[in-house]
């Protein structure tokens, strides 16, 4: 039995919009994505080895909590998204010459790491599970 009372699988199930609230929270992850990247931009560059560490920690602590605080892996991939818009549009050069990232190792390891940090967050974020519940659910039937 599915988690609305049908009896097929979740994902035969029609796709829905979410709900208000629930959109407000993915454009506010989205936000925050954004405020992350330019934040661990700076912070990455100021102080070599801990501000890279800082950031990319920063950076994987509101993936994850972005996919358990709304229970789905859009609470990951939402903050994703404007990490890496953000980081798109702070690569590049403007008119005047001006950048944010300097030519350095660490702006490098800071863009690897943190699209390599985004994939897996993205991807290993608790999901809904069968049976419509989230985290540790288990497929045995004693339980």
């Amino acid at each position: 039995m599915s988690a609305d009372g049908t009896g097929g699988s979740p994902l035969a199930q029609p796709l829905r919009l979410p709900s208000a609230g629930r959109s407000a929270a993915y454009f506010g992850l989205f936000l925050l994505g954004g405020v992350v990247a330019l934040a661990g931009t700076l912070v990455q560059a100021a102080w070599f080895p801990g501000g890279l560490l800082l950031a990319l920690a920063g950076e994987a602590g509101l993936f994850v909590g972005g996919a358990y605080a709304l229970g789905s892996r859009g609470g990951a991939v939402a903050p994703v998204i404007g990490w890496i818009i953000s980081v798109i549009m702070l690569i590049s050069t403007r008119p005047e010459g001006d950048y944010l990232f300097g030519p350095g190792g660490s702006s490098y390891l800071f863009l690897l790491g943190g699209i390599l940090l985004a994939v897996i967050c993205a991807t290993l974020a608790p999901g809904v599970r069968s049976g419509g519940r989230t985290g540790g659910s288990s497929a045995r039937l004693g339980k």
